[in-house]
């Protein structure tokens, strides 16, 4: 029985299922019923119903590369895969010191900077790349965007070591739009300023007051950056408009409920949001970064804006607030034909072999 180590830089919590949780859960059913053996590593967790039937370590909110390593003196496995991880480091190094004949997969989640790295940071990993990406077997980014990227970070010599597996989610647990919710609109975030909730708020200022009578925009998330949020809203006078609705583990039951989801992110490598709002029949509008255009068309499935530009947000949503555009189109059949969640695992359990 050949036995996995999968260590991820990722926080279980029980208010928050969401779609790499159910990929974790269905890859670790499906692996073992080939007959592998799996060990997970995260950052922190403590136990809760959902992930009851997996082997976690948890890393207590410190290094979880570092409680790999302790621990696997006296584990020994043949595969080692990594998620949300930093690719090329040392750590993939000391991983074939202590199990040489291991076969790596790093998986790469890791959004990159709207104006790319400093020309420090891009020599640094030109460094890494050679010093340590023989260490991995494999590379995978989860859209064509990051492995463009893995190859433009650390070396186009990578190339025949990359592929890419899109994420996928669980559509079944989705309940989808049947209404058009006239005029409700989701955010579904972590809130920190990358993800340029800000930048909606500016927008809604440019809208005449009387045109937001009766919109409703609900923000979904936590994070350090919700009392600046806030600050905004009431700077902006938006405060019937705009509500901070925290953290949910029932977003696939509340997706169906708006019109459209906004994301106007800064830094993105293949969202999962956008993929559930869309498997619920709920376009997004969202900007051109990352992953983002390899699956919204812009007046198919979606709008799509730049980054930073407020005034062309401002447009898309008084267009569709006035009437004056909108999507008809079923967007759950794109996702459930090419971004469904078994297809994702499918392409994980086959790099195994």
């Amino acid at each position: 029985m050949k036995k996995i180590a999968v260590i991820c830089n990722y926080v279980l919590k029980p208010d928050r299922i969401g779609g790499m949780d159910r990929f974790f859960y269905l890859f670790d059913k499906q692996a073992k019923e080939k007959g592998y053996n799996l060990d997970w590593y995260f950052t922190d967790y403590s136990i809760f119903n959902f992930y009851k039937n997996l082997n976690i370590y948890s890393a207590n909110n410190s290094s979880v590369e570092q409680k790999f390593l302790e621990m696997s003196s006296s584990n020994k496995y043949d595969v080692v895969i990594t998620h949300f991880t930093e690719l090329c480091t040392k750590f993939y190094k000391q991983v074939k010191l202590i199990n040489p004949n291991c076969y790596s997969i790093a998986v790469d989640h890791n959004p990159r900077p709207l104006n790319g790295f400093s020309l420090k940071k891009k020599i640094k990993k030109r460094i890494e790349g050679f010093l340590y990406s023989k260490y991995i077997n494999q590379f995978v980014g989860v859209s064509q965007y990051t492995v463009n990227h893995i190859l433009n970070d650390y070396g186009m010599f990578l190339k025949k070591k990359t592929k890419v597996v899109y994420n996928g989610i669980d559509t079944g647990v989705f309940i989808k739009r049947n209404k058009e919710n006239k005029n409700k609109f989701i955010v579904a975030s972590h809130l920190r300023p990358s993800k340029g909730i800000q930048d909606l708020l500016k927008a809604l200022s440019f809208i005449k007051p009387e045109l937001l009578f009766e919109v409703v925009i609900d923000i979904y998330g936590e994070g350090a950056y919700r009392e600046e949020l806030q600050r905004l809203t009431n700077k902006y006078n938006i405060q019937e408009v705009v509500s901070f609705k925290g953290s949910s583990s029932k977003l696939n039951e509340l997706f169906c409920n708006y019109s459209y989801m906004i994301q106007p992110t800064y830094m993105e490598c293949f969202s999962l949001s956008i993929l559930e709002s869309l498997s619920a029949n709920v376009p997004v509008i969202t900007t051109t970064v990352g992953g983002n255009l390899e699956v919204i068309q812009d007046g198919d499935n979606g709008y799509i804006y730049q980054p930073g530009d407020c005034k062309e947000l401002a447009s898309i949503l008084n267009d569709i607030i006035s009437g004056e555009k909108g999507i008809k189109t079923n967007t759950s059949l794109l996702i459930e034909n090419e971004y469904y969640l078994n297809k994702m695992v499918n392409e994980h359990i086959n790099l195994l072999t």
